[in-house]
């Protein structure tokens, strides 16, 4: 078959940007990075229990702060869809944290009943959802930061995402499903068999038009928003898929495991566009929201470099060869 125009271009940008570039970011390793909605910042959360905001300088991140006050591992963190100054992190100290950046402090500390895993913010903005180790989603309110609703599932939460329109609410569980609440009522409207194993990771694409999971037996799949049924997997990898993005344009699909690559596919043909090497498993990958950039973290318990210059970096692929 032959290559899309755009596999075409793709490859041939990254040939020209193959680079990847790290940079210090944490005393242990990053769990999680994100983009502010303008791709002005990066943000990387971490085991060190801070969180670390970088300014992204033509082809380089620069660090502009370091966030500390939680007394636990900050597991996962993102921004505000529409404002480019507020993230929001979610640790194991049973606390979430929204942070501003133009003063770069706490602006509110959550306390929720348990150890937080993962955490999303909803596409109008005005909630926070936030799930823990014992499967309880907590419902914040954005600016009060009072808790509006709570939900304990029977089963294992994964990871959990509004779709774009804000009128529904998903999460992956460990049985392989999807589950599908209306929202802001919680009802249940559907729960998909997505696969047979374990569904970790879930990511709408910014389009609207598909939403991606990846799970325990290593496959990526492709779902089409409305319809709800799946239209296409992706099987390059081999080890459970941990970290989905889309990229800006939605023609991109980033995704990572214990793999020592991250694989790049087109969405609308699967077709492998890229692959980016890795020294060991990646935990966490992003696009930035306007340019082929593509921020990750990876494993540091890497026998082959020194442990202290290899932990806690943050990644950059897609930087130009000559930079």
């Amino acid at each position: 078959m032959a290559l899309s125009p755009y596999v075409l271009a793709m490859q041939e940008l990254f040939r020209a940007n193959t680079r990847s570039r790290e940079f210090p970011a944490h005393g242990a390793k990053v769990h999680s990075v994100a983009w502010s909605c303008c791709g002005r910042r990066l943000a990387s959360g971490s085991f060190d229990k801070t969180a670390s905001v970088f300014v992204l300088d033509k082809d380089r991140l620069v660090k502009e702060n370091n966030y500390r006050g939680h007394g636990d591992s900050v597991d996962q963190l993102c921004w505000h869809p529409s404002n480019p100054d507020l993230f929001v992190t979610a640790s194991g100290d049973k606390t979430i944290r929204i942070w501003d950046v133009r003063t770069t402090k706490c602006i509110a500390t959550v306390n929720t009943k348990g150890e937080n895993i993962n955490i999303c913010w909803s596409p109008d903005g005005q909630t926070i959802a936030v799930g823990n180790k014992d499967d309880v989603v907590t419902f914040i309110d954005a600016k009060t930061h009072r808790s509006k609703a709570e939900e304990q599932f029977k089963f294992e939460v994964n990871e959990i995402s509004w779709n774009n329109d804000n009128n529904m609410f998903f999460l992956t569980n460990g049985n392989g499903c999807i589950n599908i609440l209306s929202y802001p009522e919680l009802k249940p409207i559907q729960s998909i068999n997505a696969h047979p194993s374990n569904c970790i990771c879930i990511k709408f694409d910014p389009m609207g038009k598909y939403f991606a999971t990846g799970s325990a037996d290593a496959l990526v799949s492709l779902w089409d928003v409305d319809e709800l049924v799946c239209v296409r997997c992706f099987s390059r990898l081999d080890w459970p898929v941990r970290t989905l993005s889309f990229s800006h344009d939605g023609k991109m699909l980033a995704s990572a495991s214990e793999d020592h690559f991250i694989d790049i596919a087109e969405v609308e043909t699967g077709e492998k566009l890229w692959e980016v090497q890795c020294e060991s498993p990646t935990f966490t990958v992003a696009w930035h929201p306007k340019r082929p950039l593509l921020a990750f973290a990876c494993d540091d318990k890497d026998g082959k470099y020194d442990s202290s210059r290899e932990a806690g970096t943050v990644k950059l692929f897609g930087l130009p060869n000559d930079s």
